[in-house]
């Protein structure tokens, strides 16, 4: 037992409670006293053992009975400082008012800091247009320059909640949480024109930006059952992950949000609503100093434990994208954003309903994730054309995985459909909302990381950065989904090996290509650009030398060898590799 939330601070503990739980020495017993044999009722007294016999003064007085005396201490959160044991401030791993561990208002309320350092210094080779200033180096052509580039990115978060409740069983019945994100970020590459569309800042460029991630405010506002079972609204700028694998819409953006679960957690929903925020371009932090886009998202998700499997989660999700952003918008660097530069460059609005279905768990000893979508909408105009299109495309995923002791072996497919002819009334190229994917190594894929500019065809990129799909976007952050696209397929092999607590090797070959290519050919006014995008090979090694997430260091190398259709884009010389090297410190 232990005391009620309703005993406070200046209250007593039982001596005996406090013996219990080994705070306080149990009473000092004869070893003997056990072998005193006890009077059945209706029987006489059966002998004593020979050494007590022997050894009459081996008999002790019967313990005095403490029940009823009590020892005063602070309220049940601060027992171990009664008895002399603090921890400093700075350790997170004991008792911490700081993380939350102890109440900083009255009993209920408590507080908890997070505080993140993200360390990432990035090599890499990605194809690289030479302005119409042409660049400063010999060798560079009127298409690609030098492709070798170098990131340094610093990132420091700092995270504060305050909420109010016991949550040993049930969700706080109030949380407020803010986020702030510091970024630092300085890039060199070897042409200009590259970072800035002005040519006289040069090949490098410094920047710094503070973005708000967190925002909001949760209240718990019913318990539905004994089993807490429960139903909650947030307010504000709040994380929020479409599936299990972010495939669809993965952000931190301002909104109402409605989620719960019934049947002792069997069944879980959200219904929600996003309008997103502008992003910085160079960081990727949300920014507060521009108002909202005019993008609105509604999405719906309910859940199923077990099922159709015991310890399989099936989820079906509904969402609504609705762009209204009918007027040109130009990033920090000078670059357009929106509309694209590709195809007509007008400005277009679009409205796009995703249904679809995800799974994750495992059957048996296979782990499985699954994810299936088709998008249908309407976009108007076209990229390519000035009627309106219909939108119809899909997206099918999945990734299985089996463990062998350390080792667990995985096999990911994916496929998002293309569009045949630019020049029809219909856009069959799948887009995501806000894709974040954790699939087919992450971002330790070279064409998961990179961002490849699409050189003749405008300031858009071939695949954005943390992206899977080859969607033509002029950016993940700032651009609109874009339906005229290539689509994209890949299928994969990949490795996590546990080689000791601390240290874990994984590796993965995955190879794509592209659904279609007419938008491509379009794009670039050329007669043809093969399927075959090419082999992507990556290999990355995380070291915890605390066996917690605390302290993590991760190295990593990518390259992509290309098929014929890089070839095609970026020629036959170009190097496609990427170096990260990535220091995470949290507390």
């Amino acid at each position: 037992m232990g005391t009620t939330a309703a005993q406070a601070q200046g209250t007593s503990l039982p001596t005996s409670w406090l013996q219990l739980i080994g705070l306080l020495p149990a009473p000092t017993y004869d070893p003997y006293a056990s072998q005193i044999p006890r009077r059945r009722p209706g029987h006489p007294p059966e002998p004593l053992p020979m050494f007590v016999e022997q050894n009459p003064d081996a008999l002790s007085p019967a313990p005095v009975d403490q029940a009823g005396s009590f020892v005063p201490v602070p309220d049940r959160w601060r027992i171990m400082e009664s008895l002399g044991l603090n921890t400093p401030w700075y350790d997170p791993y004991n008792q911490n008012v700081l993380k939350g561990d102890k109440p900083i208002i009255g009993e209920e309320w408590f507080f908890s800091f997070t505080g993140i350092s993200d360390t990432l210094l990035e090599p890499r080779g990605i194809p690289t247009p030479v302005g119409p200033q042409s660049g400063p180096e010999p060798g560079s052509n009127d298409v690609l320059g030098d492709t070798n580039q170098i990131i340094l990115a610093q990132t420091a978060i700092t995270s504060f909640l305050l909420y109010k409740g016991d949550t040993a069983f049930k969700p706080p019945d109030y949380e407020f949480r803010a986020t702030l994100a510091f970024n630092y970020n300085r890039v060199r590459t070897q042409e200009v024109r590259a970072l800035n569309v002005d040519p006289t800042f040069g090949t490098s460029r410094d920047d710094g930006f503070i973005g708000v991630q967190e925002l909001f405010v949760t209240k718990d506002y019913r318990t539905a059952s004994a089993r807490y079972d429960v139903d909650e609204v947030r307010v504000g700028i709040q994380p929020f992950s479409s599936d299990f694998r972010g495939f669809l819409f993965q952000d931190n953006q301002p909104g109402v949000r409605f989620f719960g679960n019934r049947d002792n957690n069997r069944w879980q929903y959200n219904i929600a609503w996003f309008r997103r925020l502008e992003k910085d371009i160079n960081s990727g932090l949300n920014d507060l100093t521009k108002g909202p886009r005019k993008d609105d998202i509604f999405l719906a998700s309910l859940y199923r434990q077990d099922f159709p499997f015991t310890g399989f989660v099936s989820q079906a999700i509904f969402a609504y994208n609705r762009n209204r952003e009918d007027s040109s918008f130009y990033d920090s660097n000078g670059f357009i954003q929106r509309p694209a530069a590709i195809g007509r460059e007008f400005p277009r609005t679009y409205d796009v309903g995703y249904l679809g279905y995800n799974g994750d768990g495992h059957i048996g000893r296979l782990n499985l994730t699954v994810a299936a979508y088709a998008a249908v909408g309407k976009q108007k105009p076209g990229v390519f054309v000035a009627q309106d299109t219909d939108i119809r495309a899909g997206f099918l995923a999945a990734e299985a995985s089996m463990d062998f002791d350390w080792l667990r072996v995985r096999g990911s497919l994916a496929y998002a459909s293309g569009d045949k002819d630019p020049y029809d009334d219909r856009s069959t190229g799948y887009d995501a909302i806000f894709e974040n994917p954790i699939f087919a190594g992450a971002d330790t894929s070279y064409w998961i990381r990179q961002n490849l500019p699409l050189i003749g065809g405008g300031g858009v990129a071939l695949a954005g950065r943390n992206g899977l799909l080859a969607n033509l976007q002029s950016s993940k952050e700032q651009g609109q989904s874009n339906f005229d696209n290539p689509g994209i397929q890949l299928i994969g092999i990949g490795a996590d090996m546990d080689l000791t607590p601390q240290s874990r090797v994984s590796a993965n070959i995955n190879h794509l290509w592209f659904s279609e290519t007419e938008v491509l050919k379009v794009a670039r006014a050329t007669a043809d650009v093969g399927r075959n995008i090419g082999t992507d090979v990556s290999v990355s090694w995380i070291w915890r030398p605390y066996f917690t997430q605390n302290v993590i260091l991760r190295l990593s190398a990518a390259t992509l060898l290309p098929g014929q259709g890089l070839k095609d884009l970026y020629g036959e010389d170009t190097k496609y590799y990427s170096v990260l090297g990535n220091f995470i410190l949290t507390f």
